[in-house]
């Protein structure tokens, strides 16, 4: 069996899962975790990619809500 794929919320790219960085909403704010309870968002591990998302609102279009992405998170990306 194949691992499942997911798009990259910054630049559209399809990769398996295992290869992106995958944030949800936790009580309003964006976090990083492959276990975090809900809806997830993908993103390469690029920080351009991160930079888009997050420039083009598309972590609060993916997961239906309104969050704070604190500039923190950049340090995950290389």
């Amino acid at each position: 069996m194949s691992a499942p794929v997911r798009t990259c919320a910054g630049c559209g790219r399809k990769a398996p899962q295992g290869e992106l960085v995958r944030l949800a909403a936790v009580e309003g704010s964006l976090c990083a975790g492959r276990t975090l309870p809900g809806r997830g968002v993908y993103t390469c591990r690029r920080l351009a990619c991160f930079e888009r998302a997050a420039s083009r609102r598309a972590f609060a279009r993916v997961l239906r809500r309104t969050v704070t992405v604190e500039p923190g998170l950049a340090r995950l990306y290389t």
